[in-house]
């Protein structure tokens, strides 16, 4: 998709789509007000008519209106002009971008300069332009015998407003595209079958990307090389598959080599049968979806080196299948990880948490600013959040904060949850340092704590998606969070 600026006389535009946006309760907007008199009133018309009133989110089309150039027109509803927050601006653009989608138009042109947000500035509104539209192209064919039809659309234009700097709106347009074609990336990894997407798939993936970008390299640890540095939690995991763990460690450069970067560490269950702990038969077929907290720590990845990002940073992804085989870990084996300290595996489906804390324990040899892992870790915080929120959990207040506002700036939203010690205790084993469950109780924070027994020594936040890394039921597929909300983050941080 190609992205531009095009100012001028809106109904002079030669474009096949033209999107205005009308206000709730029949109120015109600027730029529908100058369309309603180029066309003779036809845009009233459409009101009179009551077939359209400027609800948030609604739309219609207008075929080839008299006295515009355009050939399809598009009004899009914005609602109440007081309350054009952020949340409902994101759902105008995404209602006006899947009408696009759904034309024979090549091209668009988005005239939304009037559309004033009360919580933010328009170069943002450009970026979820781009970002939508990139979302709403996206189709899932990858293993399907017929290829299903794509969306015409192939380049799209936005109005600059009075006194606007070009500039910085190509710059959001830019960042908007280079965020959707990373979250597209990443619902593409989630959605492939278990057959496909293996450790291996994804370690490929990793090493294409790196040859895709001179500023990434890519490492790929085999199980020899981990069983070498006692990463005993992790190939603990993968023992019952006949699919080989990896370990694989993505560095991007975009600062000096002397500036510590920012760690990022994701869960890579390609597949995950719960082990000898086995999982109820229904709904398992989700369970492919168990890396896409590793797909989303490639997606940021490659979307950092699009954007070339004044920092450095590494992407570690623990890659393992979770399968009950002759030789699969047991409940009550006692495994030693990579720092050491002894785990007691209490329940084998409780894997996600043994390979982060090898890959967390690795993470540090490279004395990162800050480390944020990312995982599909429990089912509680499904229970507790649904599909809405990313659970947050952090050792440090600051960062925690940090990641907060970003989501709220993404719109990939997180919520906090305690990390306090009286939590710790849960995970006390008789026969080792520490146990990987805590009991039924408090789930998402007693995995959590796992995790922060090696993550003393760092500024760390944990991201549990278990809610928000896939949709079930008719929609069945990956959403590609919290792809936005790391961007955010990692846009805003410096070398």
């Amino acid at each position: 998709m190609r992205y531009s600026i095009k100012a001028g006389a809106i109904d002079k535009l030669p474009t096949e789509c033209l999107v205005v946006p009308v206000w709730s309760k029949n109120t015109l907007s600027a730029e529908a007000k100058h369309l309603d008199g180029a066309s003779g009133k036809a845009l009233s018309a459409v009101l009179k008519s009551g077939d359209f009133n400027g609800k948030l989110g609604e739309t219609i089309l207008l075929y080839k209106p008299k006295g515009i150039s355009a050939q399809r027109l598009i009004l899009v509803g914005a609602g109440d002009r007081k309350k054009l927050n952020a949340r409902n601006a994101a759902k105008l653009v995404k209602a006006a971008a899947s009408a696009v989608s759904k034309t024979q138009a090549s091209n668009a042109h988005f005239a939304l300069a009037s559309a004033d947000i009360t919580d933010r500035e328009y170069p943002w509104l450009t970026a979820r332009v781009a970002q939508e539209l990139e979302d709403v192209c996206y189709r899932y064919d990858a293993t399907k015998s017929k290829k299903g039809k794509k969306p015409a659309i192939k380049s799209a234009s936005v109005s600059p407003p009075a006194g606007a700097r070009r500039k910085t709106i190509d710059e959001s347009l830019r960042t908007g595209q280079a965020i959707g074609k990373a979250i597209n990336r990443a619902k593409h990894l989630g959605n492939l079958p278990g057959n496909v997407c293996t450790p291996s798939f994804l370690a490929n993936e990793a090493q294409a990307l790196a040859t895709r970008n001179k500023s990434v390299t890519t490492q790929v640890l085999s199980e020899k090389q981990m069983a070498r540095l006692g990463m005993g939690s992790l190939l603990s995991v993968s023992a019952g598959s006949v699919e080989e763990a990896k370990l694989v460690v993505m560095q991007y450069k975009g600062a000096a080599s002397s500036s510590r970067p920012y760690a990022l560490v994701g869960k890579g269950i390609t597949f995950d049968t719960g082990g000898i702990s086995l999982k109820p038969g229904g709904g398992m077929d989700e369970m492919k979806f168990d890396m896409c907290g590793a797909a989303s720590v490639i997606a940021t990845l490659g979307c950092v080196a699009e954007l070339k990002l004044p920092i450095n940073v590494v992407a570690i992804v623990a890659a393992a299948e979770n399968m009950p085989g002759s030789k699969a870990t047991k409940p009550g084996d006692i495994v030693t990880s990579m720092s050491g300290k002894t785990i007691e595996i209490l329940n084998t489906d409780a894997e996600g948490r043994l390979v982060l804390c090898d890959a967390l324990t690795y993470a540090e040899r490279y004395k990162p600013r800050t480390i944020i892992d990312i995982a599909t870790l429990t089912g509680a915080a499904v229970a507790t959040f649904g599909s809405q929120a990313n659970a947050l959990l952090s050792n440090d207040d600051k960062l925690a904060a940090t990641l907060l506002e970003c989501g709220e700036e993404s719109l990939d939203r997180a919520w906090q949850l305690p990390l306090w010690d009286e939590y710790q205790s849960l995970l006390n084993s008789n026969f080792a340092d520490i146990a990987n469950i805590g009991g039924p109780r408090a789930g998402t924070i007693t995995a959590a704590c796992f995790l922060s027994r090696f993550t003393e020594k760092q500024k760390w936040a944990h991201l549990d998606i278990a809610g928000s890394a896939w949709h079930s039921g008719a929609q069945k597929g990956a959403t590609g969070r919290p792809v936005s909300l790391l961007m955010q983050y990692l846009l805003t941080q410096k070398a």
